[in-house]
């Protein structure tokens, strides 16, 4: 489904608007904040195909619209630049990693705590030997997706109830090493305002490896979140097999 470049413009600019407000965008704050060289009235026709063609949707209490997961796909993979870690973050990261790395479980609970620290989100880790790890259950509180006493009781029961986060994880598909998961594809209705990202870290020569990841709102500011994911989980590559 080709997209002008003009509502690819629009795209990325309700995107990262939305993962900025938190709100629903409408027309006259897109004017506002981005030049892009047409009317109002323009821009609310390009919002109201982007919502036909399942981009864009329209909450029930609101004029403006919010991104769709196809919305947020198309914007990852296509539209946004990734950051790069600061050096400062990686001296650090990997400063507070190495001092654990010969007690792989150590290890594991310095990377998502630090994770979460980078992130402002929980983080998450699955061991070779299936042992779970996560840190920074406190930062969601300070999302509003997470303001639902039974999306944040849901999402913390996943560490309890480890068999639903494996089959949530188990779903990712794909040859790209970094997997990008929507609440909204998931078939699980707490779990709608939410989106994981999670990629395999390899082990010692002959082993599997893990995962590392984090949970947080749909809206993530995925060009910041994927480089730190990746980052952390080649850290922790570098530390196994360092000895």
């Amino acid at each position: 489904m080709d997209l002008t470049d003009r509502q690819k413009e629009l795209l990325k600019a309700i995107v990262e608007l939305h993962v900025k407000t938190g709100e629903p965008i409408g027309s006259e704050i897109i004017e506002k904040e981005f030049s892009l060289g047409v009317s109002p009235a323009t821009i609310r026709n390009e919002m109201a195909k982007l919502t036909q063609l399942g981009f864009l949707k329209q909450p029930h209490t609101s004029a403006g619209r919010v991104p769709t997961s196809i919305g947020y796909r198309v914007y990852i993979t296509e539209l946004m630049r990734e950051k790069e870690v600061p050096i400062s973050a990686e001296v650090s990261m990997k400063q507070n990693l190495w001092q654990e790395r010969y007690v792989e479980h150590k290890l594991l609970k310095e990377a998502v705590k630090a994770l979460a620290y980078r992130c402002q989100m929980l983080a998450l880790a699955i061991s070779e030997e299936d042992e779970l790890f996560y840190a920074g259950a406190a930062h969601i509180l300070d999302w509003r997706e997470f303001e639902d006493i039974d999306v944040t009781r849901f999402v913390l029961s996943l560490f309890d109830e480890y068999p639903t986060l494996k089959e949530i994880i188990g779903r990712a598909q794909g040859t790209n090493p970094m997997h990008i998961l929507f609440g909204d594809e998931l078939g699980i209705e707490y779990l709608i305002p939410t989106s994981f990202v999670f990629t395999r870290y390899g082990g010692k020569e002959g082993s599997k490896g893990g995962i590392i990841g984090i949970i947080g709102p749909a809206r993530m500011n995925f060009p910041v979140i994927l480089p730190y994911v990746r980052y952390t989980s080649r850290l922790i590559e570098e530390a196994l097999r360092s000895y």
